[in-house]
């Protein structure tokens, strides 16, 4: 851990650092991918929606029920000509639910199964959901997300500035795509614990974003007054500065949700657990990767593109070039390089090590220091 703390500091300090805006194309392409591949999951196989957006009926049984929950399945299933999920609880008791059949056919159902597990009637508690409040649960859910995004924006575009208002935008878009994707390839249930979970994850996202950004808002002012630093140089100490942090906290936010999803809902079989833990766990690793290998590397592409960021960046080059060849001269002379530079504070974001000039040691051993 103590080295963990002093890659840290050493970041922080721009001592090392690795450069996440220059190896941009390859995070996009990555993400691109990912993204595909969640979409082309989503497109086959759809999202296994839960009974609150699509209707239906969810029906329990006493707590003497000897039937197994693969019996259970079969037995809803021929009731009600539709795929049913079955869980058994804790007490003993089993959760039968079956989506999008009518609720007026919800009786019938619930006397075959009583028949079939060999149980009174009056003993199964039915619950019911009609399609059109599930569509209208599915409609505000739909309605609080995009609320979320839009506000969302504002405040960044208010609080920082429009490019990474958009830059955020893209990476949240990118953390649901993924999270939807997945939850279409592993066909979990859709309720609203999921979208519970999405809104979540999304407050996770932001968050890790919107620290690098003030980093990056600080530590770019008055930054076209000098002649050391483009803007992709200072938005990327921006990352090495805080991605220990953001490491850390993202770590320390998966270990209880893996817990929920891996133990509570893999284990001890507790599926309501994996409506909520599966779209944190996989939002809170793809926010993680997104406000580092995306939103910031795309606000320094979007800042490049500005008049003065362009200008500061061939000053920047030129002066690269001149200091190249101004070091070639003197190695091959044998001599040393001795000029000023711009002030520390003209340029607060330093990409690299700072290293102090060596001590002349002129007037050790006099009192005074000074030259005879």
């Amino acid at each position: 851990m103590s080295k963990l703390g002093t890659l840290g500091a050493r970041l922080h300090r721009g001592e090392v650092g690795y450069d996440f805006v220059k190896n941009r194309k390859i995070w996009y392409g990555v993400s691109i991918l990912i993204t595909i591949l969640a979409i082309v999951g989503l497109a086959v196989r759809g999202l296994n929606m839960g009974i609150e957006f699509q209707g239906g009926a969810v029906f329990n049984t006493p707590k003497s029920t000897s039937a197994s929950v693969s019996q259970a399945e079969e037995y809803a299933e021929e009731a009600s000509g539709h795929d049913a999920i079955v869980q058994k609880l804790g007490d003993g008791s089993l959760r039968i639910q079956v989506a999008g059949i009518d609720t007026g056919a919800a009786n019938q159902i619930k006397n075959t199964l009583a028949d079939d597990l060999k149980i009174d009637p009056e003993q199964i508690n039915a619950e019911l959901v009609g399609p059109s409040w599930g569509e209208q649960i599915a409609n505000k859910a739909w309605q609080g997300l995009g609320i979320f995004l839009v506000l969302v924006v504002i405040y960044l575009a208010i609080a920082f500035e429009w490019r990474m208002a958009v830059a955020a935008f893209v990476a949240l878009i990118h953390d649901i795509t993924i999270t939807v994707g997945i939850y279409a390839l592993v066909g979990f249930e859709v309720t609203p614990g999921t979208v519970i979970g999405l809104l979540t994850i999304l407050g996770y996202s932001l968050y890790d974003t919107v620290v690098v950004f003030d980093s990056l808002k600080e530590q770019t002012k008055d930054l076209t007054k000098q002649t050391r630093w483009t803007y992709s140089d200072v938005a990327n100490r921006s990352i090495n500065s805080t991605l220990v942090r953001s490491v850390n906290t993202t770590v320390v936010a998966l270990l209880p949700v893996a817990g929920l999803l891996f133990i509570g809902g893999g284990v001890l079989g507790a599926g309501m657990l994996n409506d909520i833990s599966l779209s944190l766990f996989v939002g809170l690793a793809a926010g993680a990767y997104s406000s580092i290998f995306i939103a910031t590397p795309l606000v320094a592409d979007l800042k490049e593109r500005e008049p003065a960021m362009k200008a500061l960046r061939k000053r920047v080059l030129a002066k690269r070039a001149q200091s190249d060849a101004k070091g070639e001269t003197l190695d091959a002379q044998g001599g040393e390089e001795t000029y000023a530079d711009e002030p520390e504070d003209a340029a607060p974001a330093v990409v690299g090590p700072r290293n102090q000039p060596a001590s002349r040691n002129r007037g050790r051993g006099r009192p005074s220091g000074k030259r005879r």
